[in-house]
């Protein structure tokens, strides 16, 4: 794989995996371009942490073709290794050891010269809000904080692609979105992001693409609004002041879905300006009042939901 393999992150082509009887990958194809972010989303099981380890030289396929950083992930896996970095489903870090020695003993295993270890720990501690913990055993970090700090480990290396595997898993709202902001600061820097997430908001937030993995076959693959657009489901949601005006929008808009406690009526066909349009218009010639209206347009969960049979 070579010439436009370069230009992308991660290519692959036909990746196959299986255990067994069991296939995990079933003949993947992966196109990232350098500088951006790539979401991998798929129900549990559906493989997407296999692909991170394939792709991070961590297991072999059993056919096709990967390539990382312009090198060949079965030919030149030193040469993959050296330019990616890795955040796990599980902390990497030692909690017996302080913020700062962690830094320290990956700089060790990362082999750098002993003239530049103090500068990139000091800038990794500051960038990550960790200096005034630095000298405190990770047992005491909080779990955003423990996060915080895996992340900063994996960039002690100055890695160019980072493979972030359901990396904000059990984190709670703000430390999930403080990460969220660590890597959109990488990717301003040129830094590639797999990414791998149970959360469809994080990848909506994040990804310039998404494939969707099911059954060990990418099911869906394009930018956030693009998968959207695949899926019906958008709506207008009318809200009345009375069960008179909502029966009388009900038999104006046939095939509308009522809801009598809220007094609300769900009208189908899309929710852009010309539908709401069509809609208020069609009321107005009856005479019906509308209290108050909503629209709904398909997101993620309504991508996921279709396209995986409702599997999470």
């Amino acid at each position: 794989m070579t010439g436009s393999t370069v230009a992308r992150a991660i290519a692959a082509r036909d990746l196959r995996k299986a255990y067994g009887d069991t296939v995990v990958l079933d003949g993947i194809d992966i196109d990232v371009p350098a500088g951006s972010v790539f979401a991998l989303l798929g129900p549990n099981g559906a493989g997407k942490t296999t692909a991170v380890h394939v792709l991070s030289t961590l297991i072999p396929a059993d056919g096709g073709t990967a390539a990382v950083a312009g090198h060949d992930v079965a030919i030149e896996p030193d040469a993959v290794r050296a330019a990616i970095g890795v955040t796990g489903q599980f902390s990497a870090v030692d909690g017996l050891l302080t913020g700062a020695e962690n830094l320290r003993l990956m700089a060790d295993l990362h082999h750098l010269d002993r003239a530049v270890v103090d500068g990139r720990v000091a800038d990794l501690l500051e960038r990550f809000d960790l200096v005034d913990a630095a000298t405190q055993t990770t047992a005491t970090y909080s779990g955003g904080m423990r996060r915080r700090l895996d992340l900063a480990m994996t960039l002690v290396g100055d890695p160019r692609v980072i493979f972030l595997d359901e990396p904000t898993t059990g984190l709670d709202p703000r430390s999930r979105r403080a990460l969220w902001q660590q890597v959109r600061d990488l990717v301003a820097t040129g830094v590639t992001i797999f990414l791998t997430t149970q959360y469809l908001e994080e990848a909506d937030q994040l990804a310039d693409r998404i494939a969707l993995l099911d059954g060990g076959r990418i099911v869906a693959e394009g930018t956030p609004a693009e998968l959207k657009r695949l899926v019906p489901g958008g709506h207008i949601r009318l809200t009345f002041d009375d069960p008179a005006q909502l029966d009388a929008a009900a038999l104006a808009l046939a095939g509308s879905e009522r809801d009598d406690d809220a007094l609300a009526l769900d009208v189908p066909g899309g929710s852009d300006i010309a539908r709401l349009r069509a809609v208020l218009e069609r009321l107005d010639r009856d005479g019906i009042a509308v209290e108050g209206l909503g629209i709904h347009s398909p997101d993620l969960d309504d991508v996921f939901l279709a396209m995986t049979g409702g599997h999470r």
